[in-house]
């Protein structure tokens, strides 16, 4: 679905503060959750003017952190997308990231998407999502299989289970901790 679990959010959050990227693609973004939470999170006061009892809201332009999105369902937009996002890419992702340049983003995020590729295109999405870090990659994914089939967007079927070695032998080693999803870093040896 355009969103994801919520017992996610606070372990994702957390890695993102602490990460600090200054460019951040989020790949999947539904109804822009992450990209919001990301916004709000790594721009904090930076999102404002505050001079006393005056505040105004900073120029875009202003803002520190770029960040992009892809998303292949555009019925999911909203006015989030519009407000958080520097660019979103509309599309399926295998066929976008392709075409962005190497190492454009310090990380890179797809927050329960693994799951809608099969396992042979999942090995490819890793890859470029890889490809397109300076620093690193989180991913989440289901720890065990949720039959899904959406006939109005058949990107939201689930196509594969993932598991922890499976994640380690693409060199996601690092896991957050997380009862119902695995939430997996990829650390890229300049980070």
């Amino acid at each position: 679905m355009p969103f994801s679990q919520s017992s996610q959010l606070s372990s994702i959050v957390g890695f993102l503060e602490q990460f600090q990227p200054k460019s951040l693609l989020d790949v999947g973004i539904g109804m822009g959750q992450y990209g919001f939470l990301a916004r709000t999170n790594l721009e904090h006061l930076h999102l404002f003017d505050i001079d006393g009892a005056q505040v105004q809201q900073r120029p875009r332009e202003d803002w520190d952190v770029r960040i992009d999105g892809i998303e292949a369902f555009a019925t999911y937009r909203t006015p989030v997308h519009d407000y958080v996002y520097n660019q979103i890419h509309w599309g399926n992702a295998l066929d976008i990231l392709p075409g962005l340049a190497d190492k454009q983003y310090e990380l890179v995020m797809a927050i329960d998407i693994l799951e809608h590729f099969t396992t042979q295109e999942g090995l490819l999405f890793l890859e470029q999502l890889k490809r397109l870090a300076s620093r690193g990659v989180l991913i989440s994914t289901p720890k065990n299989f949720i039959h899904q089939e959406v006939e109005a967007n058949p990107y939201e079927n689930h196509r594969s289970l993932w598991t922890q070695t499976q994640l380690a032998e693409q060199g996601f080693s690092q896991i957050l901790n997380n009862e119902e999803s695995w939430i997996a870093i990829h650390p890229l040896d300049n980070a």
